[in-house]
């Protein structure tokens, strides 16, 4: 992953808007990737992003290496997604299985498609849709979001042989599932 230069985030620091506007140009695509990659909710994606960057503004001073500000940001994400999954886990306890039936598609081009090519995205996602949430997480900030494995460790908080394991896991889970779909 890129690093977002140092004298960017001092500006935003500074309350520079346009150096927000930047930071949220340069990461918005990559996290709504993450966030719906792991949600499978675009919706909740969309809120998840805009959540991370006002939580970023607001914490921005807590930060003690600019140059982390990437994994910083995706830690934030993470965390959203986190709570995401308590919130419908939670509201699905409370329904009892009384759920409305999805809305249809908008028609809309989904954005993750430009990270992936657009032929093969869909069924590529659905494939990783069906990974556990863990390694689903570790797989989609590796190849997505481009983050070293500690990255991921501090992102996900857990040790770096944790991440290691289940980047192992989901690329060994998505080649069987693979191979099952392309026999």
């Amino acid at each position: 992953m890129s690093e977002t230069p140092h004298n960017l985030v001092q500006a935003a620091r500074d309350n520079d808007l346009s150096a927000w506007d930047q930071l949220l140009q340069s990461y918005q695509l990559r996290l709504f990737a993450y966030a719906n990659g792991l949600t499978g909710d675009r919706q909740a994606a969309f809120d998840i992003v805009q959540e991370s960057f006002i939580r970023a503004v607001s914490h921005l001073a807590s930060l003690r290496d600019d140059a982390r500000f990437g994994p910083w940001l995706f830690a934030i994400a993470h965390q959203r997604c986190l709570l995401h999954f308590r919130r419908t886990r939670r509201e699905a306890a409370l329904a009892e299985g009384d759920r409305d039936a999805p809305e249809p598609e908008s028609g809309e081009p989904d954005p993750r498609d430009a990270v992936l090519s657009a032929e093969r995205a869909q069924a590529l996602y659905a494939l990783v849709d069906r990974l556990p949430v863990p390694q689903r997480s570790a797989l989609l900030l590796h190849v997505l979001g481009g983050f070293s494995l500690e990255e991921i460790a501090g992102i996900a908080k857990v040790p770096v042989g944790t991440v290691k394991s289940r980047l192992h896991h989901a690329k060994r889970v998505l080649r069987g599932l693979i191979e099952r779909e392309n026999p």
